[in-house]
């Protein structure tokens, strides 16, 4: 069943369809195929029904997602067909999903042999499989409940990512729990691991990695080193927890496997072949991925009965080579110093060691070479560290720097995927450099990918472009093959930008930034060919009957001529040019120093203000007005503010006397409410800090004053356009307003119905307002043309200073006072 669940779900991702999608649309497309029903006849239906917001619960993200980056990713690559399902109502009750891929291979001819067609027992397998891992759980009336998955939990970005990882890892991943391991080399950062994953979600291991790190997080998958007898870290190994446990396993299997020196797979009673105590199980059923099971199993509970085994094989095996002449590895053959494997006529022309040396060889195949079997009297690893070891004496310490630095040295592409992009072109130009050449010409992409991002490249797009412009230039050369000096190629010829016009985007005569052909090269050639046209013309009239050679040599000394003056033009603008930067940067910096001269004016000019004293209370050091004055000045304005308000709404204009009671009576209410607030403020705070610091409550009865005042003015000026509403005008207006709104031509009809006469209220009562407002204004500007009499005019110092003697003197004033 695993199989057969496991080659459905990749071939439904292998579709050309879904392949390219990202991982949210190949789960939802995951989701729906197991959602989806088997055909009892030709004639039954593939569909399945599913709403936007369950669909997200499953793949852990919200349901605008899902409608605006999956479904319709799914739709525009023919991979699902949906239509939305309705009520009598025409209210939307559902989704019809029709999964294409499914619905080929039912419908392609052969349907009973492909992948896809699965039977409804082995869809519901798959649909309780996905329940288990990542379900959100359901509580149906009636029915038992079904609980939410392993990763249920795990929601928002690389949600969709995480728990396609594990359906595929799951898929993969034997009863004994160990995920099946891929072959061959691998990063030793990602490890084995992250490139099994990365293989199976095809995507880059250091993505894979992370993705195994968060799933190690969730505690569904342990990942663990089998330990060596050397006590050095051993081959890593993922195991998939419920699996494991499914079958009554858990993490001390992975301790006993750690412990026992064989990585062989159990097998059945009886079983022979691969399967017998000296084979492994390498069978995945995907080219290039294998592993071991685990050694505790005495069953392996997935070979279906009857199944045949591989031909036997020894169990035994002879050692040909010595134990000390090998550490293990394929490529020993090769040296310590990274060459190629050596030739089968290599040595041809070498002197015999002798009949003696032959005779006492153990093995043919030990000496010589890989291919050679002549006896050497030393072994070669024995014989190369000796050299290198006479070599690092001779050269001192160049050489060995030198051995480290190629010790550094990457084979492989840098990680950022961008410069992988970049220098994929040139792979192996890379491998010939060295560790420091790389650094070098890793640092010189990054600066030419930021040069193209400043001169208006998509971010996307760069390493393409420099990608194609290394193997244009490579074709130029005529190959890896004839780069001698592959670190020169690269950074003096490969990744500069080659200009053909004096446009900044220019590259070989293409457009970096549209890729089209350079208008500005195209112009240039436009004019070159007509200065030769034009120069032709003129000989053919100041020289008739030249001949074609003597035409041809005055022609191109002319052009030459030419040539040079536009050199010498270039030359001139270019000149110019610098001089207007410099005369640009003289005016900048100019400027910036007037900035910098004008902040220390005002800098110094704000130290002369703050140091002023108050020009009412006579305190020192506050910048002309102290802070309760100001509050007291301003109280004052908003007060004759508000006796303005008052007598504008109740008083006769025409009466001085009325003004006048009117005015009093706001300074008075103000006054009140301004007693009110301080015995308030007073309930709630320290009244001894107050009498202990008399400055501090001076300010804070200022501001409390100020508080007051303002507030009654917002109170005032309501209270007369309320007044003033009334107004006979204003009544007039609002009439004239209320039958405006009702002849309106969408209330002809009916002009007393709710509507109209809502509309019409609230244009009445708009049209009161603003006459109301205009009113008061008016009222107000007379009222300060018959007061604008004269501002009292401020005491003299002489009458102030009685008073202000009186007031008690800060600690350091009083100090130096006595001093």
């Amino acid at each position: 069943m695993r199989l057969r669940l496991r080659n459905a779900v990749q071939a439904l991702l292998a579709d050309p369809s879904i392949a390219e999608l990202k991982d949210a649309p190949k789960l939802a497309a995951v989701v729906l195929y197991a959602k989806s029903r088997a055909p009892k006849g030709e004639e039954d239906d593939l569909q399945t029904s599913i709403w936007g917001a369950e669909l997200g619960r499953w793949m852990g993200m919200k349901e605008s997602t899902v409608h605006h980056k999956v479904l319709p990713v799914l739709r525009g690559s023919d991979a699902v067909h949906t239509q939305v399902v309705r009520d009598g109502k025409g209210h939307p009750t559902g989704l019809d999903c029709l999964v294409m891929p499914l619905w080929r291979a039912h419908h392609g001819g052969g349907a009973g042999r492909h992948p896809l067609a699965l039977t409804q027992v082995e869809l519901a397998t798959l649909l309780h499989l996905c329940e288990a891992l990542f379900g959100h759980g359901w509580t149906p009336k009636d029915k038992e409940p079904t609980p939410p998955g392993l990763l249920a939990g795990r929601t928002g970005k690389g949600a969709a990512t995480d728990r396609l990882g594990l359906l595929l890892m799951l898929l993969n991943t034997r009863a004994s729990g160990w995920l099946q391991l891929v072959g061959g080399s691998v990063k030793k950062r990602e490890g084995r691991g992250a490139a099994t994953l990365a293989r199976l979600l095809g995507c880059s291991p250091s993505g894979a990695r992370k993705v195994l790190a968060r799933l190690t997080e969730a505690g569904v998958v342990a990942r663990q080193r089998k330990a060596t007898s050397t006590r050095m870290n051993g081959r890593g190994r993922v195991m998939l927890l419920p699996v494991a446990r499914a079958y009554g396993r858990g993490l001390a299997s992975v301790e006993a496997v750690s412990g026992a020196g064989s990585v062989f797979s159990a097998r059945p009673d009886g079983a022979c072949g691969d399967l017998g105590p000296a084979g492994t199980v390498g069978a995945l059923g995907a080219p290039g991925i294998g592993g071991a099971e685990d050694v505790g199993d005495s069953v392996i509970q997935e070979r279906p009965d009857g199944a045949e085994f591989h031909a036997d094989h020894a169990s035994v095996v002879t050692a040909v080579v010595p134990q000390q002449l090998s550490c293990g590895f394929s490529g020993e053959g090769r040296g310590g110093q990274g060459r190629r494997p050596e030739r089968a006529c290599t040595g041809e022309d070498q002197p015999d060691v002798g009949d003696d040396a032959a005779a006492g060889s153990p093995s043919p195949v030990v000496e010589g070479g890989p291919l050679r079997g002549e006896k050497q009297n030393k072994s070669l690893v024995d014989e190369r560290v000796g050299q290198r070891a006479a070599g690092a004496g001779a050269g001192g310490r160049s050489k060995a720097g030198w051995e480290k630095a190629q010790q550094r040295r990457r084979v492989a592409l840098p990680a950022d995927l961008r410069l992988r992009v970049v220098l994929g072109p040139v792979s192996w130009l890379w491998e010939r450099l060295s560790g420091w050449q790389q650094d070098q010409v890793e640092a010189a992409a990054k600066a030419e990918l930021a040069h193209l991002a400043g001169l208006g490249v998509a971010r996307e797009g760069a390493p393409r472009l420099l990608a194609d412009r290394l193997a244009d230039r490579l074709v130029e050369t005529g190959g890896e093959a004839m780069v001698t000096g592959p670190y020169g190629w690269l950074i003096r010829r490969g990744l500069p930008q080659r200009p053909a016009c004096s446009h900044r985007k220019c590259d070989d005569g293409v457009r970096l930034d549209t890729g089209e052909d350079c208008e500005n090269c195209g112009n240039v050639i436009h004019l070159r060919r007509a200065w030769r046209t034009r120069i032709g013309a003129d000989i053919d009239r100041e020289l008739p009957g030249l001949a074609d050679d003597e035409r041809r040599r005055v022609l191109e000394g002319r052009l030459r001529e030419r040539t040079a003056i536009e050199a010498d033009d270039l030359a001139r603008r270019q000149e110019h040019a610098r001089a207007e930067r410099a005369r640009r940067d003289a005016a900048r910096a100019a400027a910036a120093e007037q900035a910098k001269r004008e902040r220390l004016a005002a800098a110094a000019a704000d130290a002369v203000r703050q140091a002023l004293a108050c020009e009412d209370c006579g305190r020192d050091r506050a910048s002309g007005l102290c802070e309760a004055c100001d509050h007291r000045r301003q109280t004052e304005v908003l007060i004759g503010e508000a006796g303005l308000l008052a007598a504008a709404a109740a008083a006769d204009l025409s009466d001085a006397g009325s003004i006048a009671a009117a005015v009093a009576g706001a300074r008075t209410a103000i006054g009140d409410s301004t007693a009110a607030a301080w015995q308030e403020f007073l309930e709630i705070t320290d009244v001894s800090a107050l009498e202990a610091d008399p400055q501090t409550a001076a300010d804070a009865y200022a501001f409390t004053a100020f508080q007051a005042a303002h507030q009654a003015v917002a109170a005032y000026q309501d209270h007369a356009v309320a007044v003033l509403g009334s107004a006979q005008e204003a009544e007039a207006e609002a009439r004239h307003a209320y039958r405006s709104e009702q002849g309106r031509p969408w209330f002809q009809h009916n002009p007393t119905g709710a509507d109209a006469v809502a509309a019409a209220t609230k244009a009445a009562d708009t049209a009161r307002k603003r006459v109301a407002e205009y009113l008061l204004a008016a009222r107000l500007e007379q009222l300060r043309e018959r007061s604008a009499a004269r501002p009292e005019t401020r005491a003299r110092w002489a009458d102030r200073l009685p008073g202000l003697a009186a007031r008690p003197l800060h600690g350091d004033v009083t100090g130096a006072v006595i001093a």
